[in-house]
This record gives C-alpha cells, structure tokens and sequence, in this order.
C-alpha cells in the first residue's frame, strides 16, 4: 500500500470515527438564564416543523402524509441536537436528500409552483443551520469542519451533478449560511474553553503562590529560630567548657563526660551555620524603618525580643502613626521563641497600620498571663487614603504561622469603627496544652472581649 492510499485510508478512519458516533454531548446551560437556550432551540425545532409541514406539503407538492413525517423527522433532528449534535446531523442531512429526491420529481413534472426554492427550502435551511451552530459549540473544531464539507458536497451533488428544473437554486446561499453559523460556534466554543482554562489557571497560580509564599515563611521563621538556638549551643559549649574548673579534683569521668557535651554542642553548632548557609537569603527591605533584623549595615545583628519594642514604637511613631503602649499582667520570664514571635507579630501589624491606615492611631496590648502572652494591636480608621503598598500582601500569613508554630491562637478582623484589629496569645511553654486555654485567668474568649478597646482614639 502507497503512502497516498494510507493517508487516504487513515483519513477516512478519523472521519468514520468523528461522524459516526451516537455520544451524548449535552449543551451546557446559561449561567444566568439556566433553560433559556433550550427553550429557545425548542421553539425553532416546533417553528420549522409546522414551516417544513406547509413547505414539503403545498411549496413541493409531497402530499400530506409524506410531509408531515419527513417535517417531523427534521424539527425532531433540532431537538436532538441539544444531546446528540452528530446524530442530529445525520438525521437532518437525510431529510434534506430525502425531501430534496422527492421534490425533484415533482418539479421535473411540472407539478410545483414555479421557482420553487430547492434543493433547500427556507424553513429546512434554518432548521439545519441550527444543527450546524449547536454541534460547532460542542464539538471539536476538526469535526465541525468535516461536517460542513459533507454538508457542502451534499449541497453540490443534488443540486450540481443530479439537478433538477423549473427551481429557484438556494444551495450557495445554504452554503454560505452554514459556514457562518460553524464559523460563529466553532468560535464561540473556542472562547468558552479559553475561559475555562484561564479560570483553572489562576486557580492553580493562586494556589502555587499561597504555597509559596507559606514556604518563604517558614523559612524566614527558620532563619530567626536559628540564631535561638545558636545562642542556647554556645552557652551549653561554654558551661561544659568550664564547669570542671568549679569542682574541686574532678573525676576523669566527670571530664570526658563534659568534654562530650561540649564536642556535641561545638558540632552541632557546626551543623547550625551549615543550616544558615542554606537558607540565609537578602530580606526585602525595611521601607518603615521598623528594624527587620539581617537588613542595613548589620545583617547578623541578634534577632530582637520584647526589650526592643519600645525602639520599635519609636520607629513607629517617627513614622507617622500615633502608638500607645498598655502592659498588665506579672511579667515572667518568657523562651526567645516566644519573644521573638511576639516581636515579629507586633512589627507586622504596626507595618499594616502604616500601610494601610496612614494617620491613625494604633493601641498596642500586652497582657501576661501565667500560662502564657496575650497580644492586641488595634488601630482606628484611616484619617487619609492610603498609598498603593509595597507589600507582598501575605503578612497574616505569617503571624498565623508563628503563633502555630508555638501552639498559640491569632485573630485579625475588622473593627466597628472601621479600623483593624489583630489579636494574639502564644503559649509560654511554646507549645499549646488543653490545660492551658482552661486555666482561670485566660479563655480565648479575650481575644475578642469587648472589655478591650477596638477603637483606639475614642476610649471613655
């Protein structure tokens, strides 16, 4: 077999396949208007059957049975095409030829109103120009174009090669009608399909960034966290360093066993930097001046504690914003975790007042509690628009990570007067215990007590 004949063949496979199907391709419904389309193809198909009844039967002289049957098949192929586009193809290409020998005869007789408009009449033009629009919607634009072909060699054969007399010739005007009508919803389909695929991907986009932006997070956490432990490494190499210098004649045991400890935290210091090599990154820029650590001239600078808060309200207030500052509570001891997370959720909040509530003014809660921190920054509502931000947008994301990563809870939401709140309590033992959210003197029903004020600038 030649390479002609088995393209050939392979051609006639492919059109076997696409044209002779049964499949079930239903149109999709209107967003809007659920049935509308529907209803309306109904009507056409009901519209062309009674059209098709006076055509077949008084324009072609079919008699009355014979029209009524080859009508009903046509408006029924109409119908059809709302589910099942290719068959109703078929079924309607099989009427016109039908419809189109029978008239043919008829007018070669001389038993038909002269010019009779064939081998299409008006109504079934319509009613195949229907089909035609609803299979391009659906299927594939290879296929639709392989059904007007056929439609279009149909057309010429009847009217060209078999012909007939005494007729008003409407095949090249049919002809034209149906590319329009696949041209118009091989379109369309194309563009409901761009859409579909653009909602998809910005669905994957968003949910890649949100991705993302969790992991950048997590290693900006990861990064602080190290110098936390780097600190407690280096005072543990230390005190195992000295510590036989406090005893009197130490045992040579005592000895090796510290000298292990001090080898193990030496090393794992080590492992620490390697760490920090890996995810050391340059962090965005400070554009508040609130004093990121690892920016300016002291990128190795120690990672900031509740010490610092007060150079940060400074900041703050240089700035542009009015800040208070309330602390209650007994003041213990809390882990750097703790401190550091406590900073950095402070910090971000005080970076979206700034952002986006220039001129307001920001109360910041510190209350300690004996199982652990409870943190409010409420600001009130913005005295002037604000600036387009320089923000990646994803700051709650981070201080919902932090407070997670101790076991804690955070809130944001906003406020009646039109300003924001964030509100926080992280757990002293850097872990979240059921005990702890019992305890008599926290519930985190505080988080959103109206016994604190939500409306910084207009307390009574």
């Amino acid at each position: 077999m030649s390479a002609v004949e088995k393209r050939l063949v392979r051609g006639l496979r492919v059109l076997r396949e696409d044209l002779w199907t049964g499949k079930a391709d239903p149109l999709p419904p209107s967003v809007w208007l659920r049935w509308l389309p529907h209803g309306l193809v109904v009507l056409v198909a009901i519209g062309t059957t009674i059209a098709n009844g006076d055509q077949f039967g008084d324009g072609y002289n079919l008699g009355t049975e014979y029209a009524l049957v080859c009508a009903l098949a046509q408006g029924a192929a109409v119908a059809m095409a709302l589910r099942w586009p290719v068959p109703a193809w078929q079924l309607s290409m099989v009427v016109t030829v039908v419809v189109a020998m029978g008239a043919r005869t008829q007018l070669l007789a001389d038993h038909t109103a002269f010019d009779s408009p064939w081998p299409w009449g008006p109504p079934g033009l319509v009613a195949h120009a229907m089909v035609l629009f609803l299979l391009a919607l659906r299927v594939p634009t290879r296929v639709a174009a392989e059904v007007f072909a056929l439609t279009a060699l149909v057309t010429w054969v009847v009217q060209g090669l078999i012909g007939a007399a005494n007729y008003s010739s409407t095949g090249a005007l049919a002809v034209a009608v149906f590319a329009g009508v696949v041209l118009l919803g091989s379109a369309q389909r194309g563009r409901r399909e761009a859409r579909t695929q653009l909602v998809e991907q910005a669905g994957i986009t968003a949910e890649e960034r949100a991705r993302r932006t969790v992991l950048e997070e997590r290693n900006r956490i990861a990064r602080e966290l190290h110098d936390v432990v780097a600190h407690h490494m280096s005072v543990i190499s230390i005190q195992a360093q000295v510590a036989p210098h406090l005893v009197e004649n130490p045992s040579d045991e005592l000895r090796e066993n510290l000298d292990g400890i001090r080898q193990n935290a030496v090393e794992a210091l080590a492992e620490l930097r390697r760490v920090l090599g890996v995810l050391r990154s340059e962090n965005p820029e400070d554009p508040y001046g609130l004093g990121a650590p690892g920016t300016g001239a002291a990128p190795d600078a120690p990672q900031p504690t509740l010490d610092r808060l007060d150079v940060l309200v400074e900041n703050t207030r240089a700035a542009g914003l009015k800040v208070n500052t309330e602390i209650s509570g007994e003041a213990l001891p809390l882990p750097p975790s703790v401190e550091l997370s406590a900073y950095r959720i402070i910090q971000e909040a005080l970076s979206n007042a700034l952002r986006h509530a220039p001129g307001s003014e920001v109360l910041v809660e510190l209350t300690h509690f004996p199982r652990g921190l409870q943190i409010r920054v409420a600001n009130s509502a913005p005295r002037r628009p604000a600036p387009p931000s320089p923000g990646a947008g994803h700051g709650l994301l981070g201080m919902r990570e932090r407070a997670a990563m101790l076991g804690g809870t955070l809130m944001a939401t906003e406020t009646s007067c039109g300003g924001f709140t964030v509100a926080a309590f992280l757990p002293r033992a850097g872990t979240a215990t059921l005990d702890a959210f019992a305890h008599d003197d926290f519930t985190p029903d505080h988080l959103t007590s109206d016994n604190s004020t939500d409306c910084p600038g207009e307390r009574p």
